[in-house]
């Protein structure tokens, strides 16, 4: 299942990297050769995009919004073959590697959680925390909504698409679940990016379980199946081993790319000012004119 999932991440470009000389801005300023949108697997980014317009929408209303998100994923679920394929690895993870009888509740975070934890949760047959940005929650089971009340010391599974420094659950996902007298005892997510957040979950009691982590293996796999060529490979190993003496290099070989980029398009340009203002990887030693 692990090279089926990989291959669903490259098919919806989930996870997409760029062409050898033209690594993707990053909204810090940064620059580097991979973007990971896990939400693009409910099909494909036009139909995730749908799902984040519906998502934006409906979630105000917090008492209804938890049965029409349900509705639609699961209607895409019947649908599509990817997404379909995602939900079901992930509630066989849940089944083969969680005691599925301890697990009481199945929540979800504001905004792309809820792509895949109703339909796990709908699967699993356990009631669904909805979690907001603001720490408050709804319950939702059988089809209705309610406000969460107390949890008992209940315990929960979080459903999440992608961890990365796990900022989101320290925030707010673990204090609303605490909030509500639960514990959240375990964290299932599509991807790891591998960059602390499951040493961040264990500090905070919670167990780190993942699908796919985003590894040299994941981008070897791609090339092997035919995703990415050798040299966007190779600028991946490369950026993996030294993620600022690479690039930092790149910019060194490639002096063009910087000057194009402020005066490209409004966001790029913002983008590479921030990159020099910040003076990422000592752009100021070799770019004087800047």
């Amino acid at each position: 299942m692990n090279r089926e999932l990989i291959g669903y991440l490259f098919e919806t470009k989930a996870i997409r990297v760029c062409p050898k000389d033209r690594p993707f801005w990053y909204t810090s300023g940064k620059i580097g050769p991979y973007y990971v949108n896990t939400h693009f697997l409910y099909g494909s980014e036009e139909k995730a995009n749908e799902f984040l317009t519906l998502i934006d929408g409906l979630k105000d209303n917090k008492l209804s919004c938890s049965g029409e998100f349900h509705r639609a994923s699961k209607e895409n679920y019947r649908a599509d073959r990817i997404y379909k394929g995602t939900i079901d690895a992930l509630v066989s993870y849940a089944r083969e590697n969680l005691d599925t009888d301890r697990i009481d509740y199945i929540s979800g975070g504001e905004r792309r959680d809820w792509f895949f934890s109703l339909m796990v949760a709908d699967l699993l047959g356990k009631p669904h925390l909805t979690l907001f940005k603001d720490l408050s929650s709804v319950l939702y089971k059988n089809g209705n909504s309610e406000e969460a009340g107390d949890l008992n010391g209940a315990s929960v599974l979080h459903i999440a698409d992608l961890i990365t420094t796990a900022s989101s659950y320290e925030r707010a996902w673990v204090p609303a679940v605490r909030g509500k007298n639960g514990r959240m005892k375990w964290s299932l997510v599509v991807v790891d990016r591998l960059q602390g957040g499951a040493e961040v979950l264990k500090s905070r009691g919670v167990e780190s379980h993942q699908l796919v982590s985003i590894d040299r293996e994941v981008f070897k796999k791609a090339a092997e199946a035919g995703y990415i060529d050798k040299e966007q490979l190779g600028l991946v190993l490369d950026y993996m081993d030294d993620p600022e003496g690479s690039m930092k290099e790149f910019l060194k070989n490639n002096p063009m790319f910087l000057k194009q980029a402020l005066s490209g398009d409004a966001k790029t340009a913002q983008r590479a000012r921030l990159l020099i203002q910040n003076n990422f990887y000592g752009v100021s030693e070799f770019f004087k004119d800047m």
